[in-house]
């Protein structure tokens, strides 16, 4: 039995959960070995949809056509200089343009859910380790994108609801630290309105995904406000969003804090399971049986950023 096998009790072997797994169809996206690629989970891999770059962190338009992502040009050890390009492609893989000329640290891509399938991302300021939000579409040239918040403080944009709003966390200089329902105001400024979750005065709530119902959340869960990635809890609880409040938390990978990478968790088949990587590999977690089980095939390569088909972060 190796590490991560001895970490996740409930998890039963690759065979039984390829043979389940595949035969709910839940088709995802995700990263292996820096290209991208779209499968029923649990099922082999076939033609990559992108080849020959390194390919990060695909995210599923809502209307199902689409994955925006971003490309690394320039690697550095440290992750916040990279630069890279957003990027966006037809889910057969035809289609591919950039949204952004491959100048900037342009990081997380997701979309709206508001019927306009806007690309939204996170942009490095220059010369700090801070962010601002951006918006694009579909179709638009480099240069055309629209800055959402101001560069003078940071906002991370992580998922979206029907309505329009963004789930960002920030450090408003008015309203503080912590996370919001932002209503994004292009050339004014947006409207932000906190979240509340017991954790979130405690530790980092990161890679937060909305259930595609919108009565569902989960996210990578760390103690203390200094980034360390390997350690961090996954966790899944309800979510209103009429009164913006995260309870009923429920730990489900990680919750001794083992220093392995569990990260990226997503909704797949509707809201009723989550689909997360960890140590290299693709899992997913029932949280109605409490099950969790290995959907990916080849434990010689490395997975990771899964994304459910059509259930924008």
């Amino acid at each position: 039995m190796n590490r991560l096998q001895s970490l996740l009790v409930t998890c039963v072997s690759l065979s039984a959960s390829a043979l389940s797994f595949a035969q709910d169809a839940w088709r995802a996206s995700y990263y292996k070995d820096g290209e991208i690629h779209i499968t029923v989970l649990g099922t082999p891999e076939t033609k990559a949809v992108t080849r020959g770059h390194w390919d990060f962190k695909p995210s599923w338009s809502v209307t199902g056509d689409h994955l925006v992502f971003f490309r690394r040009l320039k690697n550095d050890p440290e992750v916040n200089n990279w630069i890279t390009a957003l990027c966006i492609i037809n889910t057969d893989g035809s289609g591919f343009h950039q949204l952004s000329d491959g100048t900037f640290t342009d990081f997380n891509p997701t979309w709206t859910r508001d019927g306009t399938n806007t690309p939204v991302w996170n942009r490095k300021v220059p010369g700090k380790v801070s962010y601002y939000i951006m918006a694009g579409r579909i179709g638009s040239k480099p240069g055309e994108e629209v800055a959402l918040t101001d560069k003078s403080y940071h906002s991370w944009v992580h998922s979206a609801v029907r309505d329009g709003r963004l789930l960002v966390s920030s450090t408003h200089p008015k309203h503080g630290r912590g996370y919001y329902l932002m209503t994004p105001k292009p050339g004014g400024e947006p409207q932000f309105e906190r979240v509340t979750c017991e954790l979130a005065p405690k530790g980092i709530l990161d890679r937060i995904s909305i259930s595609p119902d919108e009565t569902k959340i989960c996210f990578e869960y760390q103690t203390g406000f200094k980034y360390a990635f390997p350690g961090r809890t996954l966790y899944h609880a309800d979510f209103d969003v009429q009164t913006r409040a995260i309870t009923n938390l429920k730990a489900f990978a990680n919750a001794e804090g083992k220093k392995v990478w569990f990260a990226y968790p997503r909704w797949v088949g509707g809201g009723t399971a989550i689909v997360y990587h960890a140590d290299g590999k693709l899992f997913v977690h029932t949280p109605k049986d409490g099950k969790t089980r290995q959907v990916s095939t080849d434990d010689k390569a490395d997975y990771r950023y899964p994304h459910g088909e059509a259930a924008p972060n």
